[in-house]
């Protein structure tokens, strides 16, 4: 179905051969669609980097208070470029509480301001908007979400931190070493029941487990593609992310011609194609013929089988999901198996969602599916969210509103909410069947420290009707009889005309931002200094660390636009005790600050020094060991927690993205690596000592000797990488964070 390639690969005559001894990878790579793109988008510094500027920025009412408060607090005076912020996370209000929709009232007031695009809440989940109104054959739009991928649109979509974005509004770069580029060569023609969830998941249980495309493009052709409509390109592409690639890019052709005609901006499109001779550093190839009903079990998208083989091996295989869960969850029983019956496995619920699940074409075949059937009146339910307005509008036109609502399926607006655990959260032991992006641990709302869990397993949404109409017994779309057809799409945008607030260009620096009381500003942070000190209060030998673990989603989401609160929620889930020690330490620093003497930090001190010479020039905090801390979201929320608690340092073997490596650099936390096969047999509470850091960084050393102090005194030498820092990530962490940099420069 899906195999990697690790051989060089040029794009010969529209079809790709093996690359020859002699070929210059750096001068091939040009001839890629990535580079061609990246090429028109960067500002050169004859550094050897790319330094790109974005044609538009998107972002949801999680992050973009933060990032509009970063920037107005880094002079800020209004949008140089098209910066829409969309209102698809944070749309549940709760009762009794007004936080959510002050953080919408904020945006509103900020697109006045700055003059930005405000899409209130429901019209739209924030990457639908992208594709409809701003992608652009050759453009790169920069989102503060992690599906940030409109690469089958012929726009190259990269989703970071809110840092980023906040660089982008001052008129700076995204600074990105060259990167590698993968081909993905798609031919056949998937069979009736395929969708393109079962296209991705197949994709990253390839790439995910051994990092294969990790920090690269990817890029898409082959004569397979023409079998593809629009709907199902994008629905694989977003699913790009779960590979830990960098970002994406798709050959463009009459189908997406199609498509910008359709959405009435006709001169978006262009034809973008590999030039002959295009160098690609592996292949995959992408067999659609061969392609079979897929499921990803928990938890992770890349836990992944056919359901053929996942029903014929159900006892063993939902064994290991409950062994795992045993280890990461003690306080919380999760019982899979007794779903496995006679009649096949039961699910409790279907979902069909978010930018990946809730596209038309998807939304008409499960209709199709389920027309004439029931979902039945027994424990399953089916909810299947629109992922727009207008999107919502044409089913009901074409009549398959009506199908599903005939069927027993809930039609719901548009919402992000079940891709991180708000909406629909199954009751305790609930196995719900999503077609949404991920199914990481608690984003099916699941409390496991109260003793609540249950379980989210990724189908493709033609499954997840097979499935409702089978009463809720998994059930592979390609395994039932059902008549569908393709239906194009009509495009209405009054729907947004009338609701949407269009301001770009038209600045107004007379409106007043309003601010509720949940949205605070940045505590103070100060720069590096001679000397760093950290105590490890969180040491996490886990294969990979989520960002889901370093700050929760679901519950925490509302207090986004509040940094003190939110970091009360750091590694809750998985070190609770994580922000009482980084208070503490933080205390302790505070301390230091005034003069004072704190004890524990004193005794360390003197364990490797003069204690009271290294006191007046050593920075005290906490860190976080991880062995490779940052999978998913692309949420900023994951290092500024830790730096509000008074976080300082990572110290992992590698970042499992690029994107949470940034977000640590941005908010002034020292990217610390180790080399493979180094031990780190160290606990919480003891100290790593890094001398002469604040030298160590201005030179651009890459290797550090730092000093680990022990819980009986004794003192371990330790070698910390810190490699690839660009001039301005340097000067970042000097300042303290991204503000500070900014704010030294408008003095």
């Amino acid at each position: 179905m899906v195999t990697y390639h690790e051989q060089g690969t040029q794009w010969v005559n529209g079809a790709p051969v093996a690359a020859g001894e002699g070929v210059n990878k750096e001068e091939g790579r040009q001839g890629t669609i990535a580079y061609q793109i990246l090429n028109a988008h960067n500002n050169d510094k004859a550094d050897g980097l790319f330094h790109v500027s974005f044609d538009a920025l998107v972002s949801h009412d999680i992050t973009y208070v933060g990032i509009i408060q970063t920037a107005r607090a880094s002079g800020l005076k209004e949008f140089p470029i098209p910066y829409a912020m969309t209102n698809c996370h944070n749309s549940l209000c709760a009762v009794g509480g007004t936080i959510n929709e002050d953080d919408h009232v904020f945006g509103l007031s900020a697109a006045k301001k700055y003059g930005g695009i405000y899409v209130p809440a429901n019209q739209s989940v924030i990457h639908s908007y992208a594709r409809e109104e701003l992608a652009a054959c050759g453009n790169m739009i920069l989102g503060s979400d992690s599906h940030t991928r409109y690469g089958a649109l012929g726009t190259m979509g990269v989703g970071e931190g809110g840092p980023e974005l906040v660089k982008q509004l001052l008129k700076n770069t995204w600074d990105i070493t060259p990167p590698q580029v993968v081909l993905c060569y798609v031919t056949g023609e998937p069979k009736k029941g395929i969708g393109p969830h079962d296209v991705a998941i197949a994709l990253v249980k390839e790439t995910f487990g051994k990092g294969l495309v990790k920090n690269k493009v990817l890029e898409f052709a082959g004569p397979g593609l023409k079998h593809l409509p629009y709907d199902f390109r994008s629905g694989i592409d977003v699913m790009t992310t779960e590979t830990t690639c960098l970002s994406s890019i798709w050959e463009t052709d009459e189908e997406i011609e199609k498509y910008y005609k359709t959405y009435n901006r006709p001169e978006a499109y262009k034809k973008l194609e590999p030039a002959e001779g295009a160098y690609y550093d592996a292949i995959i190839n992408i067999e659609l013929d061969k392609m079979e009903a897929m499921i990803a079990l928990p938890f992770h998208p890349s836990n992944a089988y056919t359901i053929h083989e996942f029903l014929e091996n159900a006892d063993e295989i939902l064994k290991g999901v409950e062994e795992e869960a045993k280890v990461k969850f003690p306080k919380a029983h999760l019982d899979l198996r007794s779903k496995v019956s006679d009649k096949g496995v039961y699910a409790n619920q279907g979902v069909i969602a978010g930018c990946s699940g809730g596209i038309y074409d998807n939304i008409v075949e499960a209709a199709d599916i389920l027309k004439g059937g029931s979902t039945g009146n027994g424990y399953f339910s089916l909810s299947v969210y629109p992922t727009s307005v207008p999107t919502s509008l044409e089913l009901t036109r074409q009549g398959k509103t009506e199908a599903l609502l005939e069927a027993g399926a809930i039609i719901k607006p548009s919402f992000c909410g079940p891709c991180f655990g708000a909406g629909d959260v199954p009751a305790n032991n609930g196995l719900s069947l999503r077609h949404t992006t991920r199914n990481f641990p608690n984003r099916e709302g699941s409390k496991p420290g109260e003793g609540q869990i249950s379980a989210v397993a990724l189908m493709d949404a033609r499954s997840i009707a097979a499935t409702a109409k089978n009463g809720g017994y998994i059930t592979a779309a390609t395994d039932i009889d059902y008549e569908t057809e393709h239906l194009d799409y009509h495009f209405d945008d009054e729907v947004y005309k009338n609701r949407c607030y269009y301001g770009f260009g038209k600045a107004d620096p007379s409106v007043e931002l309003v601010l509720g009381p949940n949205i605070t500003d940045w505590p103070k942070m100060y720069e590096l200094s001679e000397n760093l000190m950290v105590e490890l209060a969180a040491v996490i030998h886990d294969p990979v660390t989520t960002t889901d673990e370093l700050i929760p989603s679901g519950e925490t989401s509302s207090y986004r636009s509040n940094p003190l609160r939110l970091a009360e929620f750091a590694l809750s889930r998985r070190v609770p005790e994580y922000v009482g020690r980084s208070k503490a330490i933080a205390a302790e620093e505070a301390e230091r600050r005034e003069g004072k003497k704190p004890e524990k930090l004193t005794k360390a001190l003197a364990a490797v020094g003069d204690a009271d010479e290294l006191l007046k020039n050593t920075q005290f905090g906490s860190c976080v060991f991880a062995n490779k801390p940052g999978d998913g979201s692309a949420r900023e929320q994951a290092a500024s927690c830790q730096k509000v608690l008074g976080g300082f340092a990572n110290i992992c073997y590698e970042y499992a993205t690029k994107r949470y490596r940034s977000n640590c650099i941005n908010w002034g936390i020292l990217p610390f690596t180790l080399d493979e096969g180094t031990e780190f047999p160290y606990e919480d509470g003891e100290f790593v000592f890094v001398p002469g850091i604040r030298k160590a960084i201005e030179e651009g050393q890459e290797e550090i000797m730092a000093k680990v102090v022990k819980k009986d005194g004794s003192v371990d030498d330790l070698k910390l990488n810190v490699k690839g820092l660009t001039a301005d990530e340097k000067q970042i962490i000097l300042d303290g964070c991204l503000m500070n940099y900014y704010a030294a420069q408008n003095k």
